[in-house]
């Protein structure tokens, strides 16, 4: 993890510098928020500030927000200034570490804030089959394209790949291309100079530079529009890009990886992918299944993150019941690992006794796992039933009205939150977003992100 300390933190800059070195965290140091914007323009990026309570944080939350630099901030300052904390909160600091530094406590707010866990926990065959493959390829420096559903672990893949390479010790980025705005994307990827278009301040580095000599990885790239794929495909087969509105190539060194949750294959042929491009980056495929298929990971994964939510809210390492792990076993897991991580979180949350049973097995909204129905015939026939009304229920209406209607029904369902409800319906966050603002443009009632309002209007 890259770790920027910003300002002189009341005199413990070396202490808090050599205790987030120890937790593994490579740390640079700016004086100033003027310094420390300017480092991160010229590609010196950080996955977390960490800032002195005395500096403007807000100020600092402003220019990063203007300048499209995504970065979270962790503020610092004495013990007794409780008043600059709660400020540093509300200026969008995501934490606050009072001084002097505890070595524990940074460490834990090192890993909520800006890490991940990226281990790759494998027992089925089909999963270590991949891995074996990862493996062998990784010392390459050959494209990588990883493709999977939606949770499946596609970045864990991705920066295992990274680790197990010669660049190990470089950069590894990653740009999700399904969250940035297309008009941002352009300049996200190979940067910008000043006043090459509206708000561009001053020159900035883009993601490939940041890269430079390590690996780049492109989330989602399917949702990249198809005008900047030419963009890409010239900088993969040139090694070289252009800064939107420079005057001359940059020459890049950097290796790709790419992810997809879609056929890109089909995407080609729909006229939404260049097939010359996906030649490019599908030099090797790695292809992560779903967690349905590979049943032996199950609890192994759900043992894993039982520990780590256990660990993370200082509550006792319960283990699985037999019947909750013949629950977490019968489960389809739709939304793969992802799901499984957010149902064990809750899991040890909810649990009472000594062991995690079948009862804190549940779904967001607070059913339990597999309570549908006691007999397999009940299932069926809840089933039958459904598609029965359903089938009636579609009769004489359009498609378009199906779509309105379930989109915004799972969007009430998910209590506003958009990330959610596109995995729900597969598609892509940009998509949701695009018809969302097609049924606001019409006339129908949307709730903002993350308002849990319910969309009457449907």
């Amino acid at each position: 993890m890259r770790l920027m300390i910003v300002g002189r933190l009341n005199g413990q800059l070396s202490t808090a510098t050599k205790i987030a070195m120890d937790r593994g965290a490579r740390v640079s140091h700016a004086d100033t928020i003027d310094t420390a914007i300017d480092a991160l323009r010229s590609g010196r990026g950080a996955d977390l500030l960490m800032v002195d309570v005395a500096l403007d944080i807000a100020a600092l939350s402003r220019r990063l927000s203007a300048e499209h630099i995504h970065v979270p901030i962790v503020a610092c300052g004495v013990v007794t200034d409780a008043r600059a904390a709660v400020a540093a909160i509300q200026a969008g600091a995501k934490e606050y570490i009072p001084l002097p530094p505890d070595a524990e406590l940074i460490a834990a707010v090192l890993e909520a804030v800006a890490s991940e866990d990226h281990n790759l926990i494998c027992r089925d065959g089909a999963m270590k089959r991949v891995i074996e493959l990862a493996d062998q390829i990784a010392g390459s420096e050959a494209s990588v394209l990883i493709t999977g559903e939606s949770g499946v672990g596609k970045e864990v893949m991705a920066r295992h790949v990274h680790g197990k390479s010669g660049r190990r010790d470089a950069p590894f980025i990653s740009v999700n291309c399904a969250a940035i705005p297309e008009n941002l994307l352009e300049s996200e990827l190979f940067g910008h100079e000043k006043g090459a278009f509206t708000g561009a301040i001053a020159r900035r580095i883009g993601k490939f530079e940041e890269a430079n000599g390590g690996t780049l990885l492109l989330d989602e790239i399917s949702e990249m529009d198809v005008r900047l794929q030419a963009k890409l495909l010239r900088a993969l087969q040139e090694r070289e890009i252009d800064r939107v509105g420079g005057t001359k190539p940059i020459r890049v060194n950097i290796r790709i990886i790419a992810t997809s949750n879609r056929d890109l294959a089909a995407e080609v042929k729909a006229g939404r992918f260049r097939e010359d491009l996906l030649y490019r980056l599908n030099v090797v495929n790695l292809r992560l299944p779903s967690l349905r298929e590979r049943k032996a990971d199950i609890l192994a994964l759900a043992e894993h993150f039982i520990a780590k939510y256990a660990a993370a809210n200082a509550v006792p390492n319960r283990p699985l019941s037999e019947g909750a792990r013949g629950v977490l076993l019968a489960h389809a897991w739709p939304g793969n690992v992802r799901e499984l991580e957010n149902t064990m979180h809750r899991a040890v949350l909810l649990a009472q006794g000594d062991e995690i049973n079948s009862d804190a097995i549940r779904l967001p909204d607070g059913t339990r796992v597999g309570a549908l129905g006691a007999t397999g015939g009940d299932r069926a026939r809840e089933a039958r039933e459904a598609a029965e009304a359903a089938n009636r229920g579609l009769v004489g209406r359009t498609v378009a009205d199906v779509e309105r209607d379930l989109i915004l029904q799972t969007l009430d369902h998910c209590l506003g939150n958009r990330t959610h409800a596109a995995n729900i319906l597969g598609i892509s966050i940009r998509t949701l977003r695009n018809k969302l603002k097609q049924y606001s443009d019409e006339g129908l009632k949307v709730p903002p992100p993350g308002d849990p309002a319910r969309a009457s209007a449907y």
